[in-house]
């Protein structure tokens, strides 16, 4: 599937330079197994990363001038070097003027650029296309002039890009853009950044994606609004119990011993994050052993929180998870990502996967009038230099 994607993209870098890009980087998007939230609260999460991705190619140019070519979006910017770098209007832009700026203000020292980008990653889908597109350009200037950044350092990197966007993630997506193993699923403390690989044999059951096709736009607002509550309902709990130093030291006892002292929405975001970190740890057993079935249990209860209590969630997904729980063909499902839109993440019986895209395209369709997509994923390797 992607040795197209790189033909076209080197074709089309051959086209507007005429000249062989010197280095061509893919990297992918990810998927998160369960874990969901937890990245900025010091919990565990379970990514890995997929076989949808970005492809970049890249040469020198010898001048203080970069450009960039979006090729999908048929849009390319020039940025000035040696110029302070400034938020634009144009918000794809903004990534990677990101990316500039943060290799800059950490002494990384290189001279211009030209690049063209194509992806194959579906945007707006919770697979962090906007990670693959922060990891995979740091990926490329770091080749292309032989800067000494480490993998760890690319995504925390990378995470600063994003942050100076203006969206406040966490680490997870970066991290696993840039270290996914195929056939590996990465089980990330997201404060010490500390990880290990488990196996991802999902044995008679295929990860298939659901594409709600839906947006809310409450969503950065709302992502900023859980970390403030969650910040909030740390501090009580630190507070009543001083040697708890993260969430992921809390009990679920301490948490429901405190739930008159909390607002009823502190209480209920506090209470999904401390169940939510020890779910990623049973779905660690649980891979371990092979007990797909449990994980999949697990994917349902997180569903659960994230709609109930964390409150992310949508119609349009509560109805595909609702449905799905009903399907005997399907043994676990839950929304994907920062939530109010995008995809659920599903374990399918293999060999049904066809009647399920059916019997859910129809229903979906007579329910909201939207067309629903599907994307078949494999566990893959991260940003890659080809």
């Amino acid at each position: 599937m992607n040795d197209i994607l790189i033909q076209n993209t080197v074709a089309f870098f051959e086209k507007s330079f005429g000249s062989s890009p010197q280095k061509t980087v893919l990297s992918p998007g990810r998927i998160n197994i369960i874990g969901e939230h937890i990245d900025y609260n010091d919990g565990y999460v379970l990514p890995a990363a997929i076989d949808k991705v970005i492809c970049f190619a890249f040469e020198k140019n010898n001048t203080k001038t970069s450009k960039i070519i979006a090729i999908d979006l048929n849009e390319e910017f020039e940025i000035d070097l040696t110029q302070e770098v400034k938020l634009s209007d144009v918000v794809w832009t903004n990534y990677i003027r990101g990316v500039i700026k943060q290799l800059q203000d950490n002494g990384f020292s290189f001279d211009g650029f030209n690049c063209v980008f194509s992806s194959n990653i579906p945007v707006g889908s919770g697979l962090s296309s906007s990670a693959a597109l922060e990891c995979g350009m740091l990926f490329g200037i770091k080749s292309l002039f032989d800067l000494k950044i480490e993998k760890k350092d690319i995504s925390l990197l990378g995470q600063k890009a994003e942050h100076w966007v203006g969206i406040n993630c966490g680490i997870m997506d970066q991290f696993s853009s840039v270290h996914g193993l195929e056939n590996k699923v990465i089980q990330l403390d997201c404060n010490t950044l500390d990880f290990e690989y488990h196996n991802a044999d999902f044995k008679d059951y295929s990860l298939v994606l659901f594409d709600s096709n839906v947006k809310h736009s409450l969503f950065a607002s709302e992502y900023n609004t859980r970390r403030i509550e969650c910040e909030e309902g740390l501090s009580i709990i630190k507070n009543h119990f001083p040697e708890v130093k993260t969430f992921r030291n809390a009990t679920e006892e301490q948490v429901l011993s405190l739930k008159d002292k909390m607002t009823e929405k502190v209480f209920s975001r506090v209470h999904f994050v401390v169940k939510e970190i020890n779910r990623v740890i049973k779905a660690c057993e649980a891979l371990d052993q092979g007990n797909i079935e449990q994980l999949g249990e697990l994917l349902f209860e997180t569903h659960y929180g994230l709609s109930q209590e964390y409150e992310v969630s949508c119609e349009e997904l509560d109805m595909l998870v609702d449905t799905a729980k009903e399907d005997d063909a399907i043994i676990g499902s839950r929304l994907m990502g920062g939530g109010f839109g995008g995809c659920t993440i599903n374990l399918v019986k293999k060999g049904h996967e066809n009647e399920v895209k059916r019997k859910f395209s129809k229903l979906y369709l007579d329910t909201f009038g939207i067309e629903l997509k599907f994307y078949d994923v494999k566990i893959s390797n991260g940003t890659t230099l080809l």
